[in-house]
């Protein structure tokens, strides 16, 4: 055989190696659960409700109004909540959280995308998570609204996460060749809070991130690659991030910036936007479930 071949025999047999390596079975191809309506063109980030099981609060980025939409399992929109008095800078992703009463779930949404480098200030919005009722609007004039400033400089962010234990809030920026990890814990100030860089990890225009429920399993995903990390043994979040993930299967949306885990852990949830006319589709990736022993 000729060296060339050789060579190229080589790399074709490392190619497909690496691509068995990186497959991995813990979760199924992503089904359509339905199409997202018009006014959902946009939509950036996702989140499973707490206060209303199997629907899923999601929103629009930068220029559209300050809304969020709770939307059913076939992606049908149930429930607009308008914020009052703000304009939607850049919203970029939205999760649930601990706040101010320990009884109630609050939503939290992230105005943190900033891909023209202005704005010094991250702003995030809380408020009490609403319970679907018969209204099909309503307006949402009470709420936090904390400003977060990184520590080296201005960038530009996508992910928002918070641990459910230490309910401390986590962004990962966008546009580095490594992407950074900052921490602002918990609880939250009312002043400008400084946030914590404590990891840089080697991934490129993170866009969506999500922490299941029992904050055992992470994921974080790019435009190609969703990222899976399995916390077997309580490390802390920044650590676990700088562990090999696992790739999991995935499908490319065309502008897919929205994953969420099912609070039951039975699988996780992708959103993408409205392209070329097309309208985003809401999927499902079901977990596969493993006999004792395999």
């Amino acid at each position: 055989m000729k060296p060339v071949y050789i060579v190229v025999f080589c790399c074709l047999v490392f190619l497909s190696c690496k691509k068995k390596v990186e497959q991995s079975d813990l979760f199924s191809k992503g089904i359509s659960l339905g199409v997202v309506d018009d006014q959902l063109h946009e939509a950036s980030g996702l989140v499973e409700s707490i206060a209303n099981p199997k629907y899923l609060w999601t929103l629009n980025d930068s220029g559209n109004p300050a809304e969020v939409f709770l939307i059913d399992q076939k992606a049908t929109i149930k429930l607009i909540c308008k914020l009052k008095g703000i304009d939607n800078r850049d919203f970029e992703d939205i999760t649930m959280g601990a706040g101010p009463d320990s009884t109630k779930n609050y939503i939290y949404v992230g105005d943190i995308g900033d891909n023209l480098a202005r704005y010094k200030i991250k702003l995030i919005y809380r408020f009490e998570e609403p319970v679907l009722g018969a209204e099909e609007e309503i307006l949402i004039s009470t709420f936090d609204t904390l400003q977060i400033q990184l520590p080296d400089g201005v960038r530009d962010s996508e992910t928002m996460m918070v641990e459910p234990y230490s309910k401390d809030l986590y962004l990962v920026s966008k546009l580095e060749d490594s992407v950074r990890v900052y921490q602002i814990p918990f609880p939250f100030q009312k002043n400008l809070m400084v946030a914590n860089r404590v990891a840089t990890i080697p991934y490129f225009k993170v866009v969506a991130g999500s922490i299941s429920a029992n904050g055992s399993e992470v994921l974080l995903k790019d435009y190609d690659y969703i990222y899976y990390w399995k916390n077997e043994t309580n490390v802390p979040l920044p650590k676990l991030l700088q562990q090999q993930p696992t790739l999991l299967a995935y499908d490319r949306e065309r502008q897919g910036e929205a994953i969420a885990w099912a609070r039951d852990g039975s699988g996780y949830y992708t959103l993408s936007e409205k392209v070329s006319g097309e309208l985003g589709k809401l999927l499902f990736y079901k977990r596969n479930l493993r006999l004792p022993g395999n």
